[in-house]
């Protein structure tokens, strides 16, 4: 089990951080030959990027809702993320190849992305009774007090 952290907590990126939101939908539960080999590249890529920080993975999460798988993923930069989606030697792109073949827009699996490039100190965060987590995880934790005791005051927009 995770240690939640009894305090009240933000985190802070060093510089631009990439937030990337990856996954897939099942459309048709009962064609599992269809999205099960879809299910099982994300885990392969997962530990490939973890096994190598180089490539610029910060740090991802995964969730499942529904008929939805999603990761959540923290890169150090747009140009790291590319660069892993289009790298022959790594999982990423012959993976997306056999979905093309495999599946294409025959409907049975949806798989989808969003990428938000966030600069700095344009994000804020706040855990209270938390286990490190989403980008306390990736950033620097701090006491959520003073000038980081409020969103407003943690993205440097203070009321006037």
């Amino acid at each position: 089990m995770e240690t939640v952290l009894r305090e009240r907590l933000c985190a802070e990126a060093e510089g631009e951080i990439v937030v990337f939101l990856i996954g897939m939908r099942i459309n048709r539960l009962w064609k599992v030959w269809s999205w099960l080999p879809v299910a099982l590249a994300m885990p392969r890529m997962l530990r490939e990027l973890q096994g190598r920080p180089e490539l610029g993975l910060l740090g991802a999460r995964p969730y499942l809702g529904g008929r939805v798988l999603m990761v959540v993923q923290y890169w150090r930069s747009a140009e790291a993320l590319l660069a892993y989606a289009h790298a022959r030697e790594r999982e990423h792109l012959p993976a997306w190849r056999r979905f093309n073949r495999a599946v294409g827009t025959g409907g049975d699996v949806g798989i989808w992305h969003e990428t938000y490039m966030v600069p700095a100190g344009a994000a804020e965060a706040i855990y209270v009774n938390m286990p490190p987590f989403g980008l306390g995880l990736v950033g620097t934790r701090r006491p959520a007090a003073g000038r980081r005791a409020s969103a407003a005051g943690r993205l440097g927009r203070d009321a006037a």
